[in-house]
């Protein structure tokens, strides 16, 4: 059996991995930096105008990806998020493949959800619209937002918020003070910036 111990040593600045296999009474180390190199060959100005050209590209690619495993409509219930201002969503929003219902899955044993691939594609992780790039993305209420009270865009020029308002919690969120509940949400329904 194969034991491992992980070394980690902190030198010039950068994070560097030793790992040191033990086989039969002998240690080969292996070095291993936990960086990539970052080679930037482009100006700015090149990678800004190629990412440019491809948010639709991407917009597009991570809206049918939604489509395929969420149902993204509209459907407000009449219970109210924690400062009154947004309906919450009613309804299972996950879609299900391969021609089952909820309840022929409900019946199944894992084994047989595995055999036969029919776990549900909502329940599984979703990769970031840009992956890659990965990074914030702000729904455009929170950049208009910060835009009027600070003067900064914070849209970016490769990729656009992937999800409908009405899936967003409230904005601006609600404040409450624990040691003064009786105020409520103190924002008011306004944002605080700097």
């Amino acid at each position: 059996m194969r034991k491992m111990k992980w070394k980690l040593a902190l030198g010039l600045g950068l994070l560097t991995a030793t790992v040191v296999y033990a086989q039969v009474g002998k240690e080969v180390p292996i070095e291993k930096n936990t960086y990539l190199p970052v080679v930037i060959t482009d100006s700015f100005d090149e990678i800004r105008q190629r990412d440019s050209d491809q948010r639709e590209r991407f917009r597009m690619r991570q809206e049918d990806l939604l489509e395929r495993r969420y149902r993204l409509g509209d459907m407000p219930s009449e219970v109210m998020m924690s400062a009154g201002r947004k309906p919450v969503q009613r309804g299972v929003r996950v879609k299900l493949h391969g021609g089952v219902t909820w309840d022929e899955l409900a019946e199944m044993s894992p084994a047989e959800i595995r055999e036969q691939d029919l776990f549900p594609m909502g329940f599984r992780p979703l990769p970031h619209a840009k992956h890659g790039a990965g990074g914030q993305v702000f729904p455009q209420n929170q950049i208009d937002a910060m835009m009027e009270k600070e003067q900064r865009d914070l849209e970016r020029f490769d990729i656009a918020f992937d999800l409908p308002d009405h899936l967003t919690p409230e904005f601006p969120p609600p404040i409450y003070l624990t040691t003064r509940p009786d105020l409520g949400d103190v924002s008011q329904g306004q944002v605080l910036s700097i």
